[in-house]
């Protein structure tokens, strides 16, 4: 608990306001646009200090290096700041890339969105016995636009490996139907995502028997 009670946004005393340059007064942040831009057009900022994105070194040090390239180097890529793969290294990690369904819902309708979501065993669990379907996987799938997946979580081992994995995938625009034909490696926990076929809408049970 010590050392995760979080970052302040050292923004108040630094002469941002002498420029013009506007923070949220709640907590510090600078908003900026989709270009890093803030309301002062030759300012810019990146990394955690920006309101409302990820406080994650990858994303800044990627939103940096993008910036640089579009201010010297003639290049127009914008950081994306919604497939960002991330992980929550808890005794059991949990993994994801793109929107949370919540957020999903909001976004695209609640209507337009197909979850898929399933409980799975790990191989090495079964050896030692640990308990069967404390695992999740879950990808919510734009109905909208083919079954694009935009959004995956996994709470299982090596969350973060295999949401890096797949993290790539998302950004190449993967589908419920290119998931569906891509041949899984047995037994592995990434595997599951291969072969989900139960969505939440159903309610059907999602419990497994076996790894």
């Amino acid at each position: 608990v010590l050392i995760a009670i979080g970052r302040d946004a050292c923004t108040r005393n630094i002469g941002l306001q002498t420029i013009g340059v506007k923070i949220n007064e709640k907590n510090g942040k600078v908003p900026v646009n989709d270009e890093e831009q803030t309301n002062v057009p030759y300012v810019y900022a990146i990394g955690d200090i920006l309101d409302g994105k990820l406080e994650l070194t990858p994303v800044a040090i990627q939103a940096g290096r993008l910036l640089a390239q579009r201010l010297y180097g003639g290049s127009s890529r914008k950081c994306d700041y919604i497939n960002v793969p991330t992980t929550v290294f808890t005794p059991l990690e949990y993994g994801s890339c793109g929107y949370p369904e919540e957020k999903a819902i909001d976004v695209y309708g609640k209507q337009n969105l197909e979850v898929y979501h399933t409980l799975f065993w790990p191989l090495e669990w079964t050896v030692p016995g640990r308990d069967n379907n404390t695992c999740y996987a879950k990808i919510i799938c734009n109905k909208q636009d083919n079954n694009r997946v935009i959004g995956l979580h996994v709470l299982g081992p090596n969350a973060g490996e295999v949401t890096q994995g797949f993290a790539a995938a998302i950004k190449c625009g993967l589908t419920k139907e290119l998931l569906d034909e891509t041949i899984g490696i047995h037994p592995t926990c990434a595997e599951v995502f291969t072969t989900m076929d139960i969505t939440k809408s159903s309610g059907q049970d999602i419990t497994q028997k076996g790894c």
